[in-house]
């Protein structure tokens, strides 16, 4: 019996290096949507040249928006959500294309992804299993409107884990790891001072000692080596450059000043 057909929806930027990659491990699929927001190193081309239909985009509007752009490109009943430093295992795809045979009309399938640290698969630190919600029917599930780390809309009760890995390959290079931490501590700032959330110096270092003794004790990242350390690191100064974004918002703010 033929499967339900699904499209694979991307959204990217620059992203030349990570694309080849997260195409090619979903060849099976039956369209590939990708939506551009002003890439200047290629990566239109290479997804033309996968057979993707690519819509390009000048203004960024954040990732939940985005997202649901991208996914309103797609024409088939299923859509599947990948991002362009993902990759699909093959115990995945095996999953997938099983419940494709019979798919439940309401459901959402969510993958469990196991991330890569600079060459180290984490499963501590709070990074395993990191479960993502990603192929689903598309005229029921939309995104919210959130800036960052935004999130399918869905009842609790409708998901259901699938076998496999969704693989994620989040350190290709320090810089642009550092980039893309910098842009999403201050999109979360913005996010979280529009909705009148505040801080203060003190806020900052106690959120960011908390995080580091989350990370690397609670969460065990001891027992990831030199890669849990450094990770637990790296989440600590994340955690700063949030609430020092949030802060610095406050000072430009004129009802936040001291008269």
């Amino acid at each position: 019996m033929p499967r339900a057909p699904v499209t694979a929806v991307i959204i990217a930027k620059n992203a030349a290096h990570d694309l080849p990659r997260c195409l090619a491990s979903i060849v099976w699929v039956d369209e590939i949507v990708l939506v551009d927001s002003g890439s200047t190193d290629g990566t239109q081309d290479i997804a033309r040249e996968a057979g993707a239909k690519v819509f390009e985009y000048a203004d960024w509007p954040g990732f939940g928006p985005q997202r649901q752009r991208a996914q309103d490109h797609a024409t088939h009943d299923w859509v599947f959500m990948i991002d362009v430093d993902e990759e699909v295992s093959p115990e995945l795809r095996a999953s997938i294309e099983g419940v494709l045979q019979k798919p439940a009309s309401d459901r959402v399938y969510v993958f469990q992804r196991l991330s890569d640290f600079f060459g180290r698969w984490i499963y501590t630190s709070g990074w395993y299993p990191d479960p993502v919600a990603r192929l689903y029917p598309r005229h029921l599930y939309r995104y919210d409107n959130a800036p960052v780390h935004e999130k399918l809309d869905f009842p609790s009760d409708k998901q259901e884990t699938l076998k496999g890995h969704l693989l994620h390959y989040t350190t290709s290079d320090y810089r642009h790891f550092a980039g893309k931490s910098v842009r999403y501590a201050a999109d979360w700032a913005e996010a979280r001072y529009r909705r009148g959330k505040r801080t203060t110096i003190v806020g900052i270092l106690l959120r960011s000692l908390g995080c580091f003794v989350r990370k690397y004790l609670l969460q065990r990242g001891f027992m990831e080596g030199r890669h849990g350390l450094m990770l637990a690191f790296v989440s600590t100064v994340y955690t700063f450059n949030k609430y020092t974004a949030l802060w610095t918002l406050q000072q430009r703010s004129p009802d936040e000043r001291a008269p």
